[in-house]
């Protein structure tokens, strides 16, 4: 059996240690993978690229997981759509920004990349979007871009109110799709301390962090139907 996984540095195994983005061989799908262990004929590959967005993963969708022919995609997406651009943000704080990728359009995405994959025989999987840590994702970016975005921010409902809100849009649009899904978010917020979980910028997760988002997704995988598939634990 394969699985890939789907998505953005979240996927990638990103980090953030003492200010510094570093990527981490202990990432999600390597802790997914040490869960088959017992299971030589699983495939766990990671397709998690730095920085990525719904758009982009429309754009490398039929590359890097139709061509590969896997039984199974986990996708993973929405940390880097609902970002806005700080940069822009701090020169205007004033005025209204529009995040990356704008949640109609978002939600486009995903239909289209659901779609797809559901076309070619493949089970799609998503999952929520993981929590962040409010307070150490503030203090990370007006750390780069200066706290003139704190008004900005405090006009908007904040930082935990429009990540919230994609992941609510996501969960309806499971429900719409009736989809295969994973609530790993809950899971996160659920194994303990966020601080041990969540990296220095508050969004990315530590190794701990990743190795909780794999355990529950081997674990909620054996609920779901793979064709020709059985999942039994370690």
């Amino acid at each position: 059996m394969k699985i890939i996984c789907f998505g953005d540095s979240i996927t990638r195994g990103v980090t953030c240690i003492r200010g510094r983005l570093r990527i981490l061989k202990d990432n999600y799908p390597a802790a997914l993978q040490s869960c088959f262990k017992h299971s030589s004929d699983t495939e766990i590959v990671n397709k998690g690229v730095f920085n990525d967005n719904s758009d982009l993963l429309v754009k490398r969708l039929q590359k890097d997981v139709i061509q590969e022919k896997p039984d199974a995609v986990l996708i993973c997406i929405g940390g880097n759509d609902c970002n806005f651009k700080w940069d822009e943000v701090a020169k205007h704080p004033e005025e209204a920004h529009i995040p990356i990728v704008p949640p109609d359009r978002y939600i486009a995405n995903l239909k289209h990349i659901v779609g797809e994959i559901k076309e070619k025989g493949i089970t799609p999987i998503l999952l929520t979007l993981p929590p962040l840590d409010p307070k150490r994702y503030y203090q990370s970016i007006s750390a780069r871009f200066g706290k003139s975005i704190s008004h900005w921010i405090g006009l908007t409902g904040g930082i935990e109110h429009w990540h919230g809100n994609y992941n609510r849009r996501l969960k309806s649009l499971i429900q719409q799709l009736n989809v295969s899904s994973i609530d790993v978010r809950s899971a996160i917020k659920k194994a303990g301390d966020l601080k041990d979980l969540i990296s220095d910028d508050g969004i990315h997760l530590t190794a701990k962090g990743y190795n909780v988002m794999g355990r529950k997704i081997f674990k909620e995988l054996s609920a779901i139907q793979l064709p020709g598939r059985s999942l039994t634990h370690p």
